[in-house]
């Protein structure tokens, strides 16, 4: 099920990849870009987390944080961070109860077959908590700036 805008963001507490718990409750009164992505260190993601990092001020600038999330584990957040010199804070979702959640885990099409799996997708949520943009199917290269822009 997709969210829709101006409905309640899906609250969540998952850990960052130094084990500490974030929750969407602790980014009242900011706007939250929240994006999921299917894996670490793979090449449509190391784009869009490179993306995001590079446009990460400017977000800033309009009084939004920047929350990755996926299935892997902290160790491999950890690497992710370190090997791509990420500036970003991701969040581990390995028992996709947050990924399920915000509609962002399900059937998908891979190379002409349908599996299982991550829907790259990306919420921008207000000051209040609320969807303000639900984006589903994104393509990684240039989303990070179409979501400047909507932010």
């Amino acid at each position: 099920m997709q969210l829709q805008p101006k409905t309640p963001a899906p609250a969540f507490t998952l850990f960052n990849a130094h084990n500490k718990s974030v929750s969407l409750k602790d980014f009242l009164g900011k706007s939250v870009v929240l994006y999921f992505y299917p894996k670490d260190n793979t090449p449509g993601c190391t784009i869009e987390a490179q993306d995001f990092t590079k446009l990460k001020a400017e977000f800033e600038a309009k009084g939004a944080v920047i929350l990755g999330v996926s299935p892997d584990d902290a160790k491999s957040h950890c690497h992710f961070i370190e090997s791509e010199k990420l500036g970003i804070e991701l969040l581990s979702d390995p028992s996709l109860e947050v990924l399920k959640a915000y509609g962002a885990y399900g059937t998908k099409n891979m190379y002409g077959k349908e599996v299982e799996g991550v829907i790259r997708s990306t919420f921008v949520i207000d000051k209040e908590g609320k969807i303000a943009h639900a984006l589903y199917n994104v393509q990684a290269k240039g989303h990070a700036q179409r979501v400047l822009e909507l932010v």
